[in-house]
């Protein structure tokens, strides 16, 4: 199985940072491609994109300034796959990603993602108020994975602020 090619580039609005791709990511090579993952969804009803996209279409979203990767590439059933190994890896290679293209957002999709990446035990959601990369600012929005538990319209709300800041 192949990892998911990362959707980079320079002067991007927003880079969405997701754990790993699923099982079904690696086997279309597209990001969100699980059937049962909310992401597109969410990202169209928030307002950040003006239609709902579907996952083939995941390299499209770099005209409208967004990106796509991960913190780990491998793709896996489920994120406690991953090792610590993988992690620590993933840490330094994603740091040099958002360092060198520089995003004005840093959009970590799922706390612990963020929470492996910061190396910081308890962070709140939404922007934060340090960044671990200088000149990127960090935003922590709820994973879309339709595993989590907060209702729809909550996780749809966090999205919906992040498409305020980056509008204002």
């Amino acid at each position: 199985m192949d990892t998911v090619q990362d959707h980079l580039d320079y002067g991007l609005t927003i880079v969405f940072v997701g754990y790993n791709p699923s099982l079904r990511s690696g086997e279309t090579g597209h990001h969100y491609g699980h059937p049962g993952n909310r992401f597109w969804r969410i990202l169209h009803q928030s307002g950040l994109t003006p239609r709902l996209y579907k996952p083939s279409e995941d390299g499209e979203l770099l005209k409208l300034g967004y990106g796509f990767t991960n913190i780990v590439a491998r793709p896996t059933r489920t994120a406690a796959e991953i090792t610590r190994e993988e992690y620590e890896e993933g840490r330094s290679l994603l740091y040099d990603k958002l360092a060198e293209f520089r995003p004005s957002y840093a959009c970590f999709v799922g706390k612990g993602v963020y929470t492996e990446f910061s190396r910081l035990s308890d962070v709140p959601w939404g922007l934060q108020e340090h960044s671990v990369v200088d000149g990127v600012h960090e935003f922590v929005a709820p994973s879309s994975s339709g595993l989590v538990r907060m209702p729809l319209e909550e996780v749809v709300g966090m999205y919906t602020r992040l498409h305020e800041l980056i509008s204002e």
